[in-house]
């Protein structure tokens, strides 16, 4: 089964990720694993960004992708290669991510962001996965300790400089 199709028009998101996973072929497995059974379909982005600025389209902007919860079917999904917290994702005493993000990664998201937003006029607003799922849930390591589910694209993500290159507004859901 396919990804349900969307009318170009109804997306008016850009959603920033990072993979938190040590490169792009384990994302690609991640992201081909079956999670929704009625549309045979995993969670994955639309597009995907590799440490040396490579992207890569894996989903139509007009499919609906599974990225984050109540936000798919008006947003694309772009997932930037990056440890983030890999493996330790839920560890209460393991939620620092410090991998930098490459100049390559925010060159090539700054050309798609220009591209995405020139060709899909209906597109007003930007988030990282963090302001739209602030889910808690209790930490892998101790279950009395709550921690947050989603922290992409996390503190070392530059939305300063990214926001400066664009003319959206950020969402914080």
């Amino acid at each position: 089964m396919a990804l349900p199709v969307r009318e170009p028009g109804s997306i008016d998101l850009l959603v920033i990720h990072c993979t938190e996973l040590p490169d792009l072929a384990m994302a690609r497995e991640y992201g081909e694993r079956i999670h929704y059974p009625e549309t045979g379909t995993g969670n994955a982005g639309h597009f995907y960004i590799d440490r040396d600025g490579r992207v890569e389209q894996w989903v139509a902007p007009t499919r609906v992708a599974h990225h984050v919860r109540g936000y798919n079917e008006r947003s694309i999904g772009i997932e930037i290669v990056n440890q983030g917290r890999f493996p330790n994702w839920l560890h209460s005493r393991r939620q620092t991510m410090q991998e930098p993000y490459a100049e390559a990664q925010i060159a090539a998201l700054t050309l798609l962001l220009t591209h995405l937003t020139q060709s899909l006029e209906s597109i007003r607003w930007i988030a990282g996965h963090e302001d739209l799922d602030r889910e808690q849930v209790p930490a892998s390591d101790d279950p009395s300790v709550m921690v947050q589910r989603k922290l992409d694209p996390g503190p070392n993500f530059p939305w300063q400089r990214v926001l400066e290159s664009i003319s959206l507004q950020r969402l914080v859901g």
